[in-house]
């Protein structure tokens, strides 16, 4: 998020975009295991940019991309790029993620504006039957109390009680 920040800020040169990646990734996430994942993500959001702020421009018709906080715009386009361009990332997963980095990162009531857009582009997702396949998985439970949960046999119906006839 940092380095689209940047990049954005900056007015959006590509040029310099791999010197901000390694920049952000040394001062921010030395030990990071996975730096070419930070890169490819930056990179396709970057590639997929014009196309992203399409989406939220039409999901978010009252404030002009230009507008938007530069922080929430770039929340929104990590978002969206997840939501709809990753066939890795399930969706809920990605609005999910962006909703907490608007809480984190943005204003007081960024999380509620990024939750509204990323679930208006869900449900048109939907509604369109544009879900992902991996929307279609069934994730395992995330805790150990949702797994033990979910383990357990169901237990036996009920059986109905005679009517009565008296």
């Amino acid at each position: 998020m940092q380095s689209l920040y940047q990049w954005d800020f900056n007015g959006k040169q590509n040029e310099r975009l791999p010197e901000i990646i390694e920049s952000n990734l040394q001062e921010f996430a030395p030990d990071f295991d996975d730096k070419g994942f930070a890169i490819a993500l930056v990179d396709n959001i970057v590639a997929k940019a014009p196309d992203i702020d399409k989406l939220i421009a039409a999901f978010a018709p009252d404030w002009p991309i230009e507008q938007i906080t530069n922080v929430d715009r770039n929340i929104l386009r990590i978002g969206v790029y997840e939501l709809k361009f990753s066939e890795a990332i399930p969706s809920k997963v990605a609005i999910n993620e962006a909703i907490e980095l608007a809480k984190t990162f943005g204003g007081e009531s960024s999380g509620r504006f990024v939750n509204g857009v990323l679930g208006a582009i869900y449900k048109d997702m939907v509604a369109k039957n544009e879900t992902k396949e991996v929307d279609k998985i069934e994730h395992p439970p995330k805790n150990a109390a949702a797994a033990a949960e979910a383990a357990m046999p169901a237990p036996e119906p009920e059986k109905p009680a005679a009517p009565d006839k008296g």
